[in-house]
Protein backbone atom coordinates (compact mmCIF):
# COMPACT_ATOMS: atom_id res chain seq x y z
CA UNK A 1 0.00 0.00 0.00
CA UNK A 2 1.11 3.75 -0.73
CA UNK A 3 2.04 5.80 1.86
CA UNK A 4 0.65 9.73 2.50
CA UNK A 5 1.02 12.18 4.67
CA UNK A 6 -2.41 14.18 5.98
CA UNK A 7 -2.96 18.01 5.39
CA UNK A 8 -5.10 20.06 6.41
CA UNK A 9 -5.77 23.66 5.90
CA UNK A 10 -8.17 24.60 8.84
CA UNK A 11 -8.80 23.03 12.11
CA UNK A 12 -12.01 21.27 11.33
CA UNK A 13 -11.39 20.99 7.78
CA UNK A 14 -10.76 17.53 5.41
CA UNK A 15 -7.48 15.93 5.42
CA UNK A 16 -5.95 16.03 2.17
CA UNK A 17 -3.63 13.26 1.39
CA UNK A 18 -0.01 14.92 -0.27
CA UNK A 19 3.50 12.31 -1.13
CA UNK A 20 5.60 12.03 1.91
CA UNK A 21 8.23 12.79 -0.84
CA UNK A 22 10.08 15.87 0.92
CA UNK A 23 8.18 15.35 4.33
CA UNK A 24 11.18 14.00 6.23
CA UNK A 25 11.33 15.18 10.14
CA UNK A 26 7.68 16.43 9.78
CA UNK A 27 5.69 15.32 13.03
CA UNK A 28 1.55 15.95 13.45
CA UNK A 29 0.77 19.91 13.49
CA UNK A 30 3.75 20.99 11.70
CA UNK A 31 3.49 24.19 8.96
CA UNK A 32 4.21 22.83 5.76
CA UNK A 33 3.87 24.43 2.09
CA UNK A 34 2.21 22.13 -0.44
CA UNK A 35 0.98 22.95 -4.02
CA UNK A 36 -3.13 23.08 -4.69
CA UNK A 37 -5.32 23.94 -7.33
CA UNK A 38 -4.93 27.03 -6.39
CA UNK A 39 -1.65 27.52 -5.81
CA UNK A 40 0.47 27.28 -3.07
CA UNK A 41 -1.40 27.16 0.49
CA UNK A 42 -0.17 26.70 4.04
CA UNK A 43 -1.27 23.70 5.79
CA UNK A 44 -1.11 22.18 9.24
CA UNK A 45 0.34 18.12 9.55
CA UNK A 46 -2.55 15.97 10.25
CA UNK A 47 -1.21 12.90 10.58
CA UNK A 48 2.54 11.43 9.49
CA UNK A 49 2.87 9.09 6.52
CA UNK A 50 1.48 5.68 6.94
CA UNK A 51 -0.08 3.30 4.57
CA UNK A 52 -3.65 3.41 2.96
CA UNK A 53 -5.81 1.64 0.64
CA UNK A 54 -5.22 2.18 -2.85
CA UNK A 55 -8.76 3.05 -3.17
CA UNK A 56 -8.45 5.73 -0.61
CA UNK A 57 -6.41 7.63 -3.23
CA UNK A 58 -8.54 10.13 -5.31
CA UNK A 59 -5.40 10.78 -8.38
CA UNK A 60 -1.95 11.17 -8.56
CA UNK A 61 -0.38 12.53 -5.03
CA UNK A 62 1.35 15.70 -5.01
CA UNK A 63 4.35 16.08 -2.97
CA UNK A 64 4.90 18.42 0.15
CA UNK A 65 6.85 21.56 -1.38
CA UNK A 66 8.81 22.27 1.91
CA UNK A 67 8.12 22.73 5.59
CA UNK A 68 6.78 26.49 6.20
CA UNK A 69 9.43 29.04 7.73
CA UNK A 70 9.34 31.49 10.35
CA UNK A 71 8.99 33.91 7.84
CA UNK A 72 5.97 32.02 5.97
CA UNK A 73 3.97 31.84 9.46
CA UNK A 74 4.35 35.13 9.78
CA UNK A 75 3.33 36.72 6.41
CA UNK A 76 0.31 34.34 7.07
CA UNK A 77 -0.64 35.66 10.06
CA UNK A 78 -0.40 39.01 8.55
CA UNK A 79 -2.94 38.68 5.83
CA UNK A 80 -4.89 36.64 8.31
CA UNK A 81 -4.96 39.85 10.56
CA UNK A 82 -6.51 41.90 6.63
CA UNK A 83 -9.37 39.08 6.20
CA UNK A 84 -11.86 40.89 8.74
CA UNK A 85 -11.31 44.33 6.61
CA UNK A 86 -11.71 42.66 3.48
CA UNK A 87 -15.04 41.40 4.22
CA UNK A 88 -16.44 44.60 4.92
CA UNK A 89 -15.08 45.79 1.86
CA UNK A 90 -16.99 43.15 -0.25
CA UNK A 91 -19.84 43.31 1.47
CA UNK A 92 -20.00 46.94 0.55
CA UNK A 93 -19.41 46.22 -2.99
CA UNK A 94 -22.12 43.10 -3.11
CA UNK A 95 -24.25 46.35 -1.40
CA UNK A 96 -23.15 48.37 -4.59
CA UNK A 97 -23.95 45.82 -7.42
CA UNK A 98 -27.33 44.77 -5.84
CA UNK A 99 -26.40 41.34 -5.52
CA UNK A 100 -29.02 38.63 -3.99
CA UNK A 101 -26.02 36.90 -2.11
CA UNK A 102 -24.19 37.11 1.77
CA UNK A 103 -20.57 37.06 1.68
CA UNK A 104 -20.21 34.85 4.93
CA UNK A 105 -16.09 34.90 5.06
CA UNK A 106 -12.68 36.31 3.26
CA UNK A 107 -9.70 34.04 3.52
CA UNK A 108 -6.23 34.84 2.39
CA UNK A 109 -3.75 31.99 1.04
CA UNK A 110 -0.90 32.26 2.89
CA UNK A 111 1.34 34.95 0.91
CA UNK A 112 -1.60 36.64 -0.39
CA UNK A 113 -1.35 35.60 -3.80
CA UNK A 114 -5.08 34.99 -3.73
CA UNK A 115 -8.43 36.29 -1.89
CA UNK A 116 -11.55 33.30 -1.35
CA UNK A 117 -14.91 34.61 -0.29
CA UNK A 118 -17.49 32.34 0.66
CA UNK A 119 -20.81 33.50 0.11
CA UNK A 120 -24.77 31.91 0.36
CA UNK A 121 -27.31 32.64 -1.90
CA UNK A 122 -30.72 31.04 -2.88
CA UNK A 123 -30.51 31.35 -6.25
CA UNK A 124 -27.59 31.75 -9.00
CA UNK A 125 -25.79 34.80 -9.10
CA UNK A 126 -23.69 36.94 -11.80
CA UNK A 127 -21.31 38.05 -10.12
CA UNK A 128 -18.38 38.42 -12.71
CA UNK A 129 -18.42 42.31 -12.51
CA UNK A 130 -18.03 41.88 -8.98
CA UNK A 131 -15.05 39.70 -9.39
CA UNK A 132 -13.36 42.06 -11.91
CA UNK A 133 -14.29 45.42 -9.20
CA UNK A 134 -12.63 43.24 -6.47
CA UNK A 135 -9.69 42.41 -8.06
CA UNK A 136 -9.34 46.16 -8.60
CA UNK A 137 -9.65 46.97 -5.10
CA UNK A 138 -7.47 44.00 -3.27
CA UNK A 139 -4.37 43.43 -6.38
CA UNK A 140 -4.35 39.75 -6.20
CA UNK A 141 -6.39 37.03 -7.45
CA UNK A 142 -10.09 36.77 -6.17
CA UNK A 143 -12.16 33.34 -6.17
CA UNK A 144 -15.97 33.46 -5.10
CA UNK A 145 -17.36 30.54 -3.05
CA UNK A 146 -20.83 29.86 -2.91
CA UNK A 147 -21.29 27.39 -0.05
CA UNK A 148 -24.50 25.99 2.00
CA UNK A 149 -26.11 26.59 5.16
CA UNK A 150 -23.67 24.00 6.99
CA UNK A 151 -21.05 25.23 5.53
CA UNK A 152 -21.71 28.60 6.74
CA UNK A 153 -22.42 27.78 10.47
CA UNK A 154 -19.10 25.43 9.87
CA UNK A 155 -17.34 28.98 9.04
CA UNK A 156 -19.01 30.98 11.06
CA UNK A 157 -18.48 28.81 14.34
CA UNK A 158 -20.91 29.43 17.80
CA UNK A 159 -23.02 26.58 20.51
CA UNK A 160 -25.58 24.21 19.15
CA UNK A 161 -28.55 23.58 21.31
CA UNK A 162 -26.72 21.32 23.74
CA UNK A 163 -24.60 24.56 25.16
CA UNK A 164 -21.10 23.36 23.40
CA UNK A 165 -19.29 24.68 20.34
CA UNK A 166 -20.75 23.31 16.91
CA UNK A 167 -18.99 20.14 15.92
CA UNK A 168 -18.55 21.14 12.23
CA UNK A 169 -16.58 24.20 13.13
CA UNK A 170 -14.22 22.44 15.87
CA UNK A 171 -13.71 18.75 14.85
CA UNK A 172 -16.28 17.40 12.44
CA UNK A 173 -14.25 16.93 9.09
CA UNK A 174 -16.83 16.16 6.63
CA UNK A 175 -21.03 16.23 6.83
CA UNK A 176 -22.48 12.61 6.87
CA UNK A 177 -26.17 12.45 5.94
CA UNK A 178 -28.91 12.88 7.88
CA UNK A 179 -32.07 11.64 7.76
CA UNK A 180 -35.48 11.86 9.67
CA UNK A 181 -35.48 7.95 10.06
CA UNK A 182 -32.45 8.41 12.41
CA UNK A 183 -34.56 10.35 14.87
CA UNK A 184 -37.50 8.04 14.82
CA UNK A 185 -34.78 5.25 15.34
CA UNK A 186 -33.84 6.83 18.52
CA UNK A 187 -37.60 7.87 20.05
CA UNK A 188 -36.69 11.35 19.70
CA UNK A 189 -39.48 14.11 19.24
CA UNK A 190 -40.11 14.93 15.53
CA UNK A 191 -40.05 18.58 16.51
CA UNK A 192 -38.49 20.22 13.85
CA UNK A 193 -37.60 22.99 16.60
CA UNK A 194 -35.80 20.07 18.56
CA UNK A 195 -34.06 18.01 16.40
CA UNK A 196 -32.67 20.42 13.85
CA UNK A 197 -29.66 22.64 14.44
CA UNK A 198 -28.60 26.55 14.11
CA UNK A 199 -28.50 25.71 9.99
CA UNK A 200 -32.02 24.80 10.01
CA UNK A 201 -30.87 21.19 9.25
CA UNK A 202 -31.33 18.06 10.70
CA UNK A 203 -28.34 17.97 13.44
CA UNK A 204 -25.29 16.22 12.56
CA UNK A 205 -24.96 14.09 16.21
CA UNK A 206 -28.04 12.10 15.42
CA UNK A 207 -25.63 10.17 13.21
CA UNK A 208 -23.53 9.39 16.22
CA UNK A 209 -25.32 6.77 17.58
CA UNK A 210 -27.89 5.79 15.30
CA UNK A 211 -26.11 2.82 14.35
CA UNK A 212 -26.06 1.44 18.35
CA UNK A 213 -29.58 2.22 18.63
CA UNK A 214 -30.29 0.15 15.32
CA UNK A 215 -28.30 -2.80 16.94
CA UNK A 216 -29.37 -2.83 20.24
CA UNK A 217 -33.09 -2.78 19.12
CA UNK A 218 -32.59 -5.75 17.14
CA UNK A 219 -32.23 -7.42 20.26
CA UNK A 220 -35.36 -6.06 21.95
CA UNK A 221 -38.87 -7.46 21.54
CA UNK A 222 -41.25 -4.36 19.84
CA UNK A 223 -43.44 -2.49 21.42
CA UNK A 224 -46.81 -4.44 21.12
CA UNK A 225 -44.99 -7.97 21.37
CA UNK A 226 -45.85 -10.82 23.97
CA UNK A 227 -43.20 -11.81 25.99
CA UNK A 228 -42.54 -14.22 28.94
CA UNK A 229 -41.24 -12.81 32.02
CA UNK A 230 -40.12 -14.36 35.48
CA UNK A 231 -43.87 -13.03 36.40
CA UNK A 232 -45.71 -14.85 33.72
CA UNK A 233 -46.97 -13.34 30.38
CA UNK A 234 -46.57 -9.66 29.56
CA UNK A 235 -47.09 -7.32 26.78
CA UNK A 236 -44.04 -5.04 25.99
CA UNK A 237 -45.43 -1.01 26.22
CA UNK A 238 -42.00 0.58 26.15
CA UNK A 239 -37.97 0.06 25.33
CA UNK A 240 -35.03 2.51 27.11
CA UNK A 241 -32.17 1.78 24.33
CA UNK A 242 -29.34 3.88 27.07
CA UNK A 243 -30.15 1.27 29.59
CA UNK A 244 -30.82 -1.35 27.37
CA UNK A 245 -34.00 -2.53 29.28
CA UNK A 246 -37.81 -3.35 28.78
CA UNK A 247 -41.05 -2.13 30.58
CA UNK A 248 -43.95 -4.53 30.32
CA UNK A 249 -47.71 -5.19 31.31
CA UNK A 250 -48.28 -8.24 33.06
CA UNK A 251 -51.55 -9.59 33.12
CA UNK A 252 -52.46 -8.07 36.56
CA UNK A 253 -51.94 -4.64 35.00
CA UNK A 254 -48.62 -4.20 36.98
CA UNK A 255 -45.30 -2.77 34.90
CA UNK A 256 -42.07 -4.03 35.44
CA UNK A 257 -38.96 -3.43 34.11
CA UNK A 258 -35.94 -6.39 32.92
CA UNK A 259 -33.69 -6.71 30.79
CA UNK A 260 -33.86 -8.73 27.29
CA UNK A 261 -32.05 -11.59 28.91
CA UNK A 262 -34.93 -11.91 31.29
CA UNK A 263 -37.76 -12.45 28.96
CA UNK A 264 -38.37 -15.28 26.01
CA UNK A 265 -39.70 -13.53 22.88
CA UNK A 266 -40.22 -16.60 21.24
CA UNK A 267 -43.74 -16.60 22.94
CA UNK A 268 -46.48 -15.11 19.89
CA UNK A 269 -50.18 -15.45 21.56
CA UNK A 270 -51.13 -15.14 25.06
CA UNK A 271 -53.28 -17.84 26.68
CA UNK A 272 -55.26 -15.16 28.49
CA UNK A 273 -55.82 -11.73 27.02
CA UNK A 274 -54.70 -8.49 29.07
CA UNK A 275 -56.98 -6.64 30.90
CA UNK A 276 -57.40 -3.91 29.49
CA UNK A 277 -57.12 0.00 31.64
CA UNK A 278 -60.91 1.12 32.31
CA UNK A 279 -61.41 4.45 30.79
CA UNK A 280 -62.05 7.10 32.99
CA UNK A 281 -65.25 9.17 32.45
CA UNK A 282 -65.60 12.63 31.32
CA UNK A 283 -68.01 13.53 34.51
Amino acid sequence: MPQVIGVRFRDSAKVYYFSPEGAGGLAERDYVIVETARGQEAGIVAFPPREVADEDIPSKLKGILRPATALDLAEMERYRQREKRALVRCRDKVAECNLAMKVVRAEYNFNGTYLTFYFTAENRVDFRALVKDLARTFKTRIELHQIGVRDEVKLLGGCGLCGRPHCCATWLAEFRPISIRMAKQQDLPLSPMEISGVCGRLLCCLAYENELYAQIKKEMPQIGSTVQTPRGLARVISVNVPQETITVRLQDDVTCTFTPQELNPSVEQMQEPLPKRPRKGRG
